[in-house]
């Protein structure tokens, strides 16, 4: 085994045979006797050569890499729908390269720049407002591009998330039944659609539960805050609103900033104030008492998500522009919610 990474020079020396030949073995093309083509291919394998996917994307213009441009990776919603769609990928011969965008405009822009200057095949994309443009160039340059967890309503562009209106409304309609009259919000201050959906059918569920639409029971945090100034924050509108009952998180990061707020309140769930949280977390099962949540199918939309892309990919004449999925979530009832005598 070479100590150094193996090139096609290399294997040409190790087989008596030259550049030329490896080249048509390895990539499958000329007309190479079996006996040498399997002394070339057995050479290959034995000292772990890998093709350069940049050089072979430059010449084939297939580079069997799919660019994956999330919020952010490290979380866990992002982070598992990363790992569902590394194992689909792989089994279809594709890597993936992760990019995070946080939110950040600029940075998006910057990351599908560098992207495609990498030659990759396909795109799965988080969308955030002001990325239109450099996506839609990417549709026009005839690049698959499948968008999870958000769409451009009014694009054509295929996507697949979580049904985010009716898990909120399903959500809020659930405490208006138990018996919670005062329910806020908190959500955050990001043109993102869905959170704009969520916060919809957090609404749409109040008004159908006969109750009136009040802004003071809608906080918008600053997506940008730290952490302690956020937790601070959401304090002070509890505080606040003295008559709310209940109170629904609009994702899991604000969910947990928010027990940190009722914590150092000293209020007690649910006596005191019931949660929910869109987007389950594994903290919401083990804290006291549990908190009830409205759970995104993690797992169906990464699945679906890769499916369409690879689907495109492997046939161009497949259009997938009307592909638009969008997958029912489960609430989840736990200690922070009860019926209200």
């Amino acid at each position: 085994m070479m100590n150094k990474k193996i090139s096609i020079k290399d294997i040409a020396k190790l087989t008596n045979t030259s550049i030329t030949t490896v080249s048509f073995v390895l990539n499958g093309k000329g007309r190479i006797s079996k006996e040498i083509s399997k002394k070339i291919l057995d050479v290959a394998q034995q000292n772990g050569y890998e093709p350069n996917r940049m050089a072979v994307g430059l010449r084939t213009g297939v580079s069997k890499v799919i660019g994956l441009i999330v919020e952010t990776i490290g979380g866990p919603f992002f982070g598992a729908m990363a790992k569902v769609i590394e194992e689909e990928a792989e089994k279809a011969g594709y890597g993936v390269i992760y990019c995070s965008t946080n939110n950040n405009i600029q940075k998006g822009k910057d990351v599908i720049r560098m992207l495609s200057q990498q030659l990759v095949d396909g795109y799965i994309i988080t969308p955030m407002k002001g990325l239109e443009k450099e996506i839609q160039n990417l549709v026009a340059n005839e690049k698959p591009v499948v968008l999870i967890d958000g769409y451009f309503p009014g694009l054509d562009i295929p996507h697949v998330l979580v049904d985010n209106y009716n898990g909120a409304y399903d959500a809020v309609k659930f405490l208006a039944n138990s018996g919670y009259k005062n329910i806020g919000l908190v959500t955050a201050d990001l043109e993102l659609i869905q959170l704009q959906d969520r916060t919809q059918g957090y609404k749409d569920a109040l008004k159908a539960a006969g109750f009136k639409d009040d802004k003071k029971m809608i906080f918008k945090l600053p997506f940008d805050m730290e952490r302690e100034a956020a937790v601070d924050a959401i304090k002070a509108f509890l505080k606040q609103q003295k008559q709310m009952d209940a109170v629904f998180f609009t994702t899991n990061y604000l969910g947990t900033m928010g027990l940190q707020s009722i914590t150092e309140l000293k209020l007690n769930i649910p006596a005191d104030l019931a949660v929910i949280s869109f987007d389950d977390n594994e903290i919401f099962n083990l804290y006291p008492p549990g908190i009830t949540t409205v759970r995104q199918p993690t797992y169906e939309i990464a699945k679906s998500a890769i499916d369409v892309l690879l689907s495109q990919m492997s046939n161009e004449k497949y259009d997938i522009s009307k592909i638009k999925l969008q997958i029912p979530a489960q609430l989840v009832e736990r200690g922070s919610t009860t019926l209200v005598n």
